[in-house]
């Protein structure tokens, strides 16, 4: 009899052990599961924190690096031209000059009214105005400007007789546009482009025979 009585005194204290484990075996799993929850968080953040400085350098190199966009002429047909001779050298020549401004910025470059100057023998010999207006971003405006050129203002010490017997004009055209590149309609930077450019004209065929921009 004190045997049985024994062995039900027994039989709760093994319930508490079963009970303790598995409180323990819950509490272990409860751990586990906030500790997997924050290693997602940290590689959550540990990425974000990347992506922000990747941007960021993205930004700072690419987007925010303002440059000054090229002004150039490109080559262009003669519409008309008339030439003296050696001993009485002139010319006279018209057409319509392809002025090009590549904005190669992630933002519009908007610039000032300008002029094209284009001179034989550092002397002028005919102009093209630029107006006021912008080049959007990525992208090149293109303006088509009709221009006379004449040598009446060349002293009669230049050249050009013996260039025209040569059969090859050597004209040289120079400007400069100022104006402000914008991006994310806030960050502005002011820029200035100049154009430098030699162009050799056939007097035999009326054409362009070269033309390079620096």
């Amino acid at each position: 009899m004190a045997e049985k009585n024994q062995n039900q005194y027994q039989l709760p204290k093994s319930n508490a052990y079963r009970r303790s484990d598995q409180e323990s075996l819950h509490t272990m799993e409860d751990e586990e599961a906030k500790r997997k929850k924050r290693m997602k968080w940290t590689i959550g953040i540990i990425a974000f924190v990347i992506f922000q400085v990747v941007q960021a350098l993205f930004f700072v190199l690419v987007i925010m690096k303002f440059k000054s966009p090229k002004f150039r002429v490109a080559e262009f047909d003669i519409q008309s031209l008339t030439i003296g001779t050696q001993a009485s050298p002139s010319f006279d020549m018209s057409f319509v000059a392809p002025i090009r401004i590549k904005n190669t910025n992630w933002g519009p470059f908007k610039y000032g009214a300008s002029t094209v100057n284009f001179t034989y023998g550092g002397v002028q010999v005919g102009q093209a105005i630029i107006p006021k207006n912008k080049a959007n971003f990525k992208s090149t405006k293109k303006i088509d400007v009709p221009v006379t050129l004449s040598s009446s203002a060349l002293p009669s010490s230049s050249n050009l007789g013996s260039e025209l017997s040569s059969g090859i004009i050597t004209l040289n055209s120079q400007g400069e546009i100022k104006g402000k590149i914008t991006v994310m309609f806030m960050f502005k930077k002011t820029k200035t482009s100049q154009m430098n450019c030699t162009m050799a004209i056939n007097t035999t065929t009326k054409a362009v025979q070269s033309l390079s921009c620096k």
